[in-house]
């Protein structure tokens, strides 16, 4: 089925203009004049993606976004904003309202790629409420061409997070559990555009806080995808520091769900032995050193000591 695509906007002009950038898209563009015919269009038929100005008559675009958020839970929205505006923008993605903002006048080419991002996380959520274990791996595994340095990322995360839970003495469904979100634990990276994920530096504080949203974005694709809560729970919190400086929550000690905690020592692992576009990877023994040093701040120190053993090493 070919996804919609919806555009709000009171100016004929500017749907016309983007009705010309799909032309040649596997896409069928809808428009809308404002937030009310835009809500009618919702009531009437599926949309995978709505790409809404924010300046309009009556109903503004944040505003409509948020309701539209409510009708149409799966669609992704985007907001079209000037730079005057940015703040109200990032507001609204920090309330869960809207996924990405573009300003105006837009780049056809960064709003062509959103719009892309935007139906691969609203299929990604369609394909995760009906996907078996293969499916699962497949899904994450297209996250992980957003970002060449992490191939086969999230199968490494997933083994050794299951043989911390294992030597940690769980069974059954939450090992499961644990598998599942190791996969799909930076699905939300989706929604960050490829040249943050591939900055060749150290990220500004703007970039930061889009990457940063990463987890509360991929808890909320499979929480919508109905996946257990113990898979939401470890993607959400997978960034939290044992110490309680971590996000997106700061929570401390084992207030962390365990599944988190599990998670969260694997996936850094497997960071600092891995090229990435700012550093080398790193020899083992210094990484088994880092997860050392940080036991208590970082990482669930049982936890951490644990993993460290099992990789043939050591804390002091």
């Amino acid at each position: 089925m070919i996804p919609s695509i919806l555009f709000v906007d009171d100016e004929p002009g500017v749907l016309a203009a983007a009705r010309r950038i799909f032309l040649d898209q596997p896409v069928s563009v809808v428009t809308a004049a404002s937030g009310e015919e835009a809500l009618e269009v919702l009531r009437s038929r599926p949309v995978a993606v709505i790409v809404s100005d924010n300046l309009m008559p009556g109903m503004s675009g944040i505003q409509f976004l948020e309701r539209a958020k409510a009708l149409v839970p799966d669609t992704v929205r985007i907001l079209l904003t000037g730079y005057a505006d940015v703040q109200a923008a990032i507001d609204a993605i920090n309330r869960g309202g809207v996924y990405r903002f573009l300003t105006k006048p837009w780049n056809n080419e960064q709003l062509l790629k959103a719009v892309q991002d935007g139906i691969q996380e609203y299929e990604m959520i369609s394909a995760l409420k009906n996907a078996d274990e293969a499916k699962l791996l497949s899904l994450a595994q297209a996250v992980e061409l957003k970002d060449p340095y992490t191939a086969g990322h999230c199968e490494h995360v997933a083994e050794y997070a299951l043989a911390i839970a294992a030597a940690s003495g769980m069974s059954g469904s939450i090992l499961r559990d644990i598998k599942y979100a190791s996969w799909l634990h930076d699905c939300g990276k989706i929604g960050v555009p490829e040249e943050v994920l591939n900055y060749p530096g150290r990220l500004t504080d703007d970039m930061m806080s889009i990457v940063r949203k990463h987890s509360e974005w991929g808890a909320d694709v499979v929480r919508k995808a109905a996946l257990p809560d113990s898979v939401v729970r470890a993607i959400l919190h997978h960034h939290e520091k044992y110490d309680g400086t971590g996000y997106p929550r700061g929570l401390a000690g084992e207030a962390i769900p365990v599944e988190a905690r599990i998670v969260t020592i694997a996936d850094v692992y497997d960071a600092l032995v891995t090229d990435r576009p700012y550093r080398a990877a790193l020899p083992k023994a210094e990484a088994l050193h880092i997860i050392c040093k940080g036991r208590a701040t970082w990482f669930d120190p049982a936890l951490a000591g644990l993993f460290v053993s099992l990789m043939g090493g050591a804390c002091d």
